[in-house]
Formats: structure tokens, C-alpha cells, sequence
């Protein structure tokens, strides 16, 4: 299943894809708090879901529970409902917020299978989320270019039989302490950021550097066809090198690349949930 953070205005709501279904689950506590306003949506929807229980209702009765990132970070078990159970929810929720909310929920259904067909339609919605958030069209052009830089070379780590998860987070973390100087753990509180995501706090330059390095890794991957993780790491290191060369290249000529700065000094909008820990984030 692929997780993936929904826009909805200026919230956000925790989804999975089920591609075997071909259907969208939210995060139910993600949609009470958009519908509510509520300080403590999870307190709310436990409330309303004991309610619901008690009255029979068998919407509530069939929900799963999935695991989603949380706001520590960490991968929790969290109620979920498909867009049929959401609209009945929805129903015993009081607010003005309802009716755009159906809407919405019709339009991220469609999108998701017209993107199937089309990716390139998956690319499009992201740049209107990020004009949304208020980055630069120059930033956004780096930020989707760097999408595909990543791809790229997490393609070769799957060609070499690594794990996604932890093996690739242990990747990118070696990339970053090597051309950075700092781990994605050190690089995020040098900008002040606790659980958003890196990538979208970079600098263009710092989105550069990242991309040279990603791409100097996926080219030396492809000459030298590393089949372990150590012979991974070591051609990741590699490829890291080449942007940690630049990097203090351009320090020598007095401009220091790595910025403590994030989206918020930058004067970008940000919005309660983050993607994940950039350690152990695709993208």
C-alpha cells in the first residue's frame, strides 16, 4: 500500500492507496479535525465513535485501523475509512466544512485512478500543491526535478536488491553525512525543523547539491552494478563526494551553501503534518 499526505486547503490528511481495491483511506482523526476545528480531534472522534457504536452503526463497526506516520514521526496504528465510510461519518459531524470536504473526497478518487493512467498528471498536482504552499515557480521547477533524480537512483538500489526502508534511509543518511557534513537527523535541527520534511525546507542550492549527488551515485551505480549494500554504500559515498567537492568549492569562494534557513524563514506556508522523516522518505 502506498501511503501519501492529501491537501485539503490548508490541512492535511494521511491517506493509503490500495491498489488491489483501487481505493483511497483517510485518516479519520485527520478529517474530524478539518470538520471540527477541534484542539483534540482524537478525543472528539473517540467520543463520536463510541456514540456511532452504541447507535449500531456498522460504518464504524467496519473501519480498519492502519498504520500511518504521526506527528513523532513514528508509524501508529490509526482508525481509517474508505470514501463511503467517510461520507457517513460525515453526516453525524456538525459543520460548514461538509459539503467541501465531499467534493474533495470525489476529486482525490478520480484523480488518483486518472493519474494511473497518466503519472504525468501526478506531477501537475504537485506543482499546484507546492504554488499553494507559496514556493517559488524557480523552486518548484528544482524540487520536481529532484523527484526524478531521487527516483532514479532509488530504481538502482531496487535493481540491487536493497530493502526500502531501512536499508535506503541508512543510504541517505551516508549521502548527506558525506556531502553535508551532518546526518538528516543534524541537517533538520541545523534548521530548526522537527518532523518536516528536509527536502522541502532546501535552498535551490542545497536542492542542487542533493541532485548532483543523487545522480552522481545513480551514474557510478549503473558503470560499477553494485549487488550488496556494502558495495551500495560505497558508491554512494562516491557520488556524495562529488557534491560535498562542489559544495566546499563554493565555500572557498566565500559563499557558504548549506543554509540554516527553512520553508517558514523563507516565507513558505506550512501546514500541521509533514511526509515523514527525511531519512527514511523516498522523496
Amino acid at each position: 500500500m502506498q501511503t501519501k499526505i492529501q491537501i485539503f486547503g490548508n490541512d492535511k490528511i494521511r491517506s493509503v492507496w490500495d491498489p488491489e481495491q483501487e481505493k483511497w483511506y483517510f485518516a479519520i482523526v485527520d478529517v474530524i479535525a478539518v470538520l471540527t476545528e477541534s484542539e483534540n480531534p482524537q478525543t472528539y472522534w473517540r467520543v463520536l465513535k463510541k456514540r456511532l457504536k452504541d447507535e449500531g452503526n456498522e460504518t464504524v463497526t467496519n473501519c480498519n485501523a492502519l498504520k500511518l506516520p504521526a506527528t513523532d514521526g513514528k508509524m501508529r496504528l490509526t482508525d481509517v475509512a474508505d470514501v463511503q465510510q467517510l461520507l457517513r461519518i460525515i453526516q453525524s459531524v456538525p459543520g460548514k466544512k461538509a459539503e467541501p470536504f465531499k467534493v474533495w473526497l470525489s476529486k482525490v478518487g478520480a484523480e488518483i485512478l486518472d493519474e494511473s493512467v497518466d503519472p504525468e498528471l501526478s506531477i501537475d498536482r504537485a506543482v499546484r500543491n507546492y504554488r499553494n504552499l507559496g514556493y517559488s515557480e524557480n523552486w518548484i521547477n528544482q524540487r520536481i526535478k529532484s523527484i526524478e533524480v531521487r527516483k532514479a537512483l532509488t530504481d538502482e538500489w531496487n535493481r540491487s536488491g536493497l530493502n526500502e526502508g531501512e536499508e535506503y534511509s541508512m543510504l541517505t543518511d551516508l549521502m548527506y553525512r558525506t556531502w553535508a557534513g551532518m546526518s538528516s537527523k543534524e541537517y533538520k535541527q541545523y534548521k530548526g525543523l522537527k518532523k518536516e520534511n528536509l527536502r522541502d525546507n532546501m535552498t535551490n542550492i542545497e536542492l542542487i547539491l542533493n541532485m548532483l549527488a543523487e545522480a552522481s551515485a545513480t551514474e557510478l551505480s549503473k558503470n560499477q552494478n553494485p549487488s550488496t549494500f556494502v558495495e551500495n554504500a560505497k558508491v554512494a559515498v562516491s557520488g556524495a563526494e562529488v557534491a560535498r567537492d562542489a559544495r566546499l568549492s563554493l565555500k572557498k569562494r566565500g559563499s557558504e551553501a548549506i543554509s540554516p534557513k527553512n520553508a517558514k524563514e523563507l516565507g513558505i506556508r506550512q501546514l500541521p503534518f509533514s511526509n515523514g522523516t527525511d531519512s527514511s522518505e523516498d522523496f
